[in-house]
């Protein structure tokens, strides 16, 4: 029986070496359309989903052709165009030959593949494989060392939406899909100028997932774009799945919990910060785009703050910050004061807080480390869970918790109406990035407001200042405009002034091209004598 076994597997290796003997050593293409196809077959491990059509064209001699594409990432009918197309020809090879002198079949059929976009031919095998995985549609002739490649890329892809994560109170109700074409395509839509550029490259050794910069042309800063495409070609990773891949390879600092680079699912957010001269970087296969360099101001503004009067967009933004502040500082600074700073408590309230702590079993710190816990689980429960069950396990959930804690004298009343606070606080901030440092945060600081009441809150305050004012995204301050502070840039940070004095871009984010060419644009509106004169005359 072994030596039965050792015989098989001897006649397998001499077998497979004979056929790795039919093939090129090199990594070009066989002239045999049986030795490709057989190759395809094994290096894509005959996969049920790679589709190999034969057909045999002309009259005498017959030409033997094939069509290769995966199944499912091909449009059908684009396929079926671009190979009707290609072969489909009558005559013969040698009438072929003399109606189109020096013209060779390879050639003659490379004229007539034109129903579709990005028609090449390639030599190599490694770009061929590469081709066929990528949606395309190779075509094979026997007798020649080359391949005809056409874009057939489809399948089924989501359409466009609403935005799913940034809700839209007022402006275009569009976000990006999946595909990285129907995402340049949607911001092409608002920017129709042959000055925004589009560089694409593919990172991942085994992913090979397409990734596009998208800039506008004199406005962007050439360091800023320099600097992304190196970051970007020196990924050396096997896949990219997420656009999150890339952001975590090309930050500045990775030691932080705050984000240095901003995304997006919605178009006119990119187009604005393309305008303002940022940088936006596509990844195929999410609908988030990254945009650099970012603010930390940058993340408490929204494209409606644009869409409506500068007043309410200027509250809206202070509104935002205020909340952020709640969110970060609120348990800490109850803690410190209650536990450390009682006399700067009103004495009512110093008295009615003491009369809920009676019956609780345990310390004021220990009160609101539970309930924070525990708010966190209830909402990432209402993340994690279906959309409609996940809202009312995360509603009932507190309330009931809430009540029942209250009703047990596990925790008091304010300490559930200062985590109540704190999480609410924590929605009204717009972009998600920049919400969770808070909540990370707030357990730190409340051990230290714990440890070292009101003195160690504000200590941790200029620790925390000064890190963030140590943060650059791509080389820019992360902190701008404030630190370093530019009056110019104050006019679109935490207020918002009217866009037509709006008349310059961030001077550290467009350093070639700080000035718009809208100018003069503030509204006047008629002299009520001149108009009263105007009708008088009419009459």
């Amino acid at each position: 029986m072994n030596i039965w076994n050792r015989y098989k597997k001897k006649t397998q290796r001499k077998k497979r070496k004979e056929q790795d003997a039919s093939y090129n050593v090199d990594n070009s293409l066989d002239k045999s359309l049986l030795v490709n196809v057989n190759k395809l077959k094994q290096d894509l491990g005959d996969s049920s989903d790679l589709v190999i059509r034969q057909f045999e064209m002309g009259g005498e001699p017959l030409l033997e052709t094939a069509a290769v594409y995966m199944n499912g990432l091909v449009d059908e009918k684009n396929v079926n165009e671009f190979v009707s197309g290609a072969l489909k020809v009558e005559a013969s090879i040698e009438k072929m030959a003399q109606e189109y002198h020096g013209v060779n079949s390879f050639d003659y059929i490379k004229a007539h593949a034109h129903s579709v976009e990005k028609v090449i031919v390639v030599s190599d095998w490694d770009k061929l494989l590469l081709a066929v995985l990528s949606g395309y549609t190779v075509i094979l002739v026997d007798g020649y060392d080359e391949a005809i490649t056409g874009d057939t890329k489809g399948g089924e892809t989501r359409g466009v939406t609403e935005p799913s994560t940034q809700l839209v109170i007022r402006g275009p109700k569009v976000a990006f899909t999946e595909s990285i074409g129907t995402n340049v395509a949607l911001i092409r839509r608002y920017l129709k100028s042959p000055d925004l550029r589009f560089e694409t490259m593919q990172v991942g050794s085994i992913s090979k997932t397409d990734v596009a910069v998208m800039y506008m042309k004199g406005i962007a800063n050439e360091k800023v774009l320099r600097e992304i495409k190196t970051r970007l070609n020196k990924i050396e990773v096997e896949d990219i799945i997420d656009s999150g891949y890339i952001e975590q390879y090309i930050q500045d600092t990775a030691i932080t919990l705050f984000p240095t680079i901003y995304n997006s699912e919605r178009p006119d957010a990119i187009v604005g910060n393309l305008m303002e001269g940022r940088i936006a970087i596509i990844v195929d296969g999410t609908p988030f785009v990254l945009v650099a360099p970012a603010l930390f101001i940058q993340f408490f503004q929204t494209p409606s703050d644009y869409y409506q009067n500068f007043v309410i967009s200027s509250f809206l933004r202070i509104l935002r910050v205020i909340s952020f502040t709640i969110s970060l500082l609120t348990p800490s600074l109850y803690i410190a004061l209650t536990t450390f700073h009682p006399q700067m408590i009103p004495t009512p309230l110093l008295i009615s807080l003491a009369a809920q702590q009676e019956g609780v079993p345990f310390p004021l710190f220990m009160e609101v480390l539970i309930m924070e816990f525990t708010f966190e689980i209830i909402r990432e429960a209402g993340l994690r869970m279906p959309r409609a069950v996940g809202q009312a396990v995360s509603i009932v959930g507190g309330l009931v918790l809430g009540q029942a804690a209250v009703q047990a004298g596990i925790v008091s009343a304010t300490t559930i109406i200062v985590v109540a606070l704190t999480g609410i606080a924590s929605f009204a901030v717009p972009s998600y990035n920049i919400a969770v440092a808070p909540r990370i945060l707030r357990f730190a600081l409340m051990v230290i407001a714990g440890s070292f009441g009101l003195y160690g809150v504000l200590m941790a305050l200029f620790i925390l200042i000064a890190h963030l004012s140590s943060l650059r995204s791509f080389g820019t301050p992360y902190l701008s405009p404030f630190a370093p502070f530019i009056w110019s840039d104050i006019k679109d940070s935490i207020i918002r002034q009217p866009l037509w004095s709006m008349i310059s871009r961030p001077r550290l984010i467009s350093e070639r091209n700080v000035q718009r060419k809208d100018k003069g644009q503030k509204p006047v509106p008629p002299d009520s004598n001149d108009s009263h004169s105007k009708n008088e005359k009419g009459d």
